[in-house]
């Protein structure tokens, strides 16, 4: 690797260990990637991250074609795909995180029932249509799902959220796993009350402004 596919592969590991260390994951299982120039560069298949190195991560090309000693992780379509069909992203994470996992396998998305669900770019965070993993289909459901979105749900999987970078891609994670416990807690008394859509309209014309702009 170069210097600089070093550098991100560093930036790449670190996430995982992060995304575990949060408790949005668990183990091997989850993935992280940053787009790089010419594809990605990705966490690989089956391995602590832990007992991973900068070394141990995989670049992949636009083609889906992997270099290095290792194996990608078997969710890489996903990930290239998400960087093909969006320009404004820089970093994939995907976690089997509980709240989230629990309402994909009801096959349940967010609605709007806290004005946060619009932070992931819409009226509601959508629930994948259900593939096996690994597979294109899995990823086309993914790609419709995050049709005006940067995150979703996977039915009876987990979670995807991009960002423009390593550290936005993580911290959306996180919200939204937040999100999800919330949503989880509501249920449990009974039908949420959702609020209205020009409410929602109001709040993603705010969000378009929110934070701190590079």
């Amino acid at each position: 690797m170069s210097a600089v596919d070093i550098d991100l592969a560093g930036k790449v590991l670190a996430t995982a260990r992060a995304m575990n260390a949060s408790g949005i994951n668990r183990g091997s299982a989850g993935n992280v990637s940053a787009r790089c120039d010419g594809g990605f560069m990705i966490t690989p298949t089956g391995m602590a991250y832990d007992a991973c190195t900068a070394t141990d991560m995989v670049k992949v090309g636009a083609d889906g074609t992997a270099s290095g000693d290792r194996k990608p992780s078997s969710e890489w379509r996903f990930h290239r795909d998400i960087y093909a069909a969006r320009p404004d992203a820089g970093a994939v994470v995907h976690t089997h995180s509980p709240f989230a996992t629990a309402l994909a396998c009801q096959q349940q998305g967010v609605p709007a029932f806290h004005y946060m669900v619009a932070r992931f770019g819409g009226v509601d965070v959508r629930c994948a249509a259900y593939a096996t993993f690994g597979t294109q289909q899995l990823s086309d459901a993914i790609i419709a799902a995050l049709d005006d979105r940067c995150a979703c749900l996977m039915a009876h999987h987990g979670m995807v959220v991009f960002g423009r970078d390593c550290d936005q891609a993580l911290a959306l994670a996180v919200e939204l796993e937040t999100l999800c416990e919330q949503y989880w807690r509501v249920l449990q008394l009974g039908a949420p009350q959702l609020l209205a859509m020009d409410e929602m309209q109001r709040v993603l014309a705010k969000f378009a402004g929110y934070g701190q702009q590079d």
